[in-house]
């Protein structure tokens, strides 16, 4: 009888063991899919005015920051692995911008890290300030997460911030959205991914434990991404063609 139990219980497992593996590696790219679209939309129309790249900046700082974090406090392995796979679409995102940028600029004036001009912060012309930038910003999270990782309230603050920043991932859409009146060169896929891709990570959160920073930030994603939404039927005449 005990046998019997036993090989019921290795049968429920596989599939189980199977679902779980599939979830993780959703977690871990999923989050990146999103930006295929938009990709594609500011590939096909040389055009970078529709997104927002301070979009990148949130998840940099976030992700950096969540890097760290897990240095500190060491949760699931799947979302260390989210946070590079993050980086490197947000690199990728950024060096298309500047492609494009840099194609379509009339004026010979370049905007460079080095010139320190805070008025145009992260809006520099060559992505290799992009990187000095997150390259600086990483030896400073290092330094003091070294001098600091004995502390347990530096360690959850430094969890906080992670998840602060990657919360308002979509406001600098949202701004640019309202600031333009207009949705026109973002994609509606996208933020429909980022909708979707929000709502089952706050799930997975929720269901494994993980520190209540990380759901409470899906929460806060979720809202955003719905008022972005929101304006799309605001300001579009034919949301039609926007979601084709």
């Amino acid at each position: 009888m005990d046998a019997e139990v036993v090989l019921q219980e290795e049968n429920m497992e596989g599939p189980w063991t199977l679902l779980s593996w599939l979830a993780s590696c959703l977690m871990v790219f999923g989050g990146a899919l999103p930006y295929v679209p938009q990709y594609q939309e500011i590939q096909m129309s040389s055009n970078t005015e529709g997104f927002s790249t301070r979009v990148c900046l949130v998840l940099l700082v976030a992700n950096i920051l969540r890097i760290f974090f897990w240095i500190g406090k060491q949760f699931e392995l799947t979302l260390l692995l989210q946070s590079v796979v993050m980086i490197l679409t947000m690199f990728a995102m950024l060096h298309l911008c500047c492609t494009v940028q840099n194609t379509n600029r009339v004026s010979t004036k370049q905007y460079r890290l080095s010139d320190l001009d805070f008025r145009y912060f992260w809006k520099w012309s060559a992505f290799e300030d992009y990187l000095l930038f997150c390259f600086g910003f990483t030896v400073l999270c290092a330094v003091v997460t070294l001098l600091l990782l004995d502390s347990a309230l530096f360690v959850e603050t430094l969890g906080s911030l992670a998840v602060m920043f990657e919360a308002m991932l979509g406001l600098p859409q949202l701004l640019q959205n309202f600031n333009n009146r207009s949705t026109k060169g973002m994609s509606v896929k996208m933020v429909l991914l980022w909708t979707a891709g929000d709502v089952f990570k706050t799930s997975y959160f929720v269901i494994n434990e993980s520190p209540t920073q990380f759901w409470v930030c899906g929460s806060v994603q979720i809202v955003i991404d719905v008022a972005i939404l929101l304006q799309v039927l605001f300001y579009s005449q034919d949301t039609r063609t926007k979601l084709g």
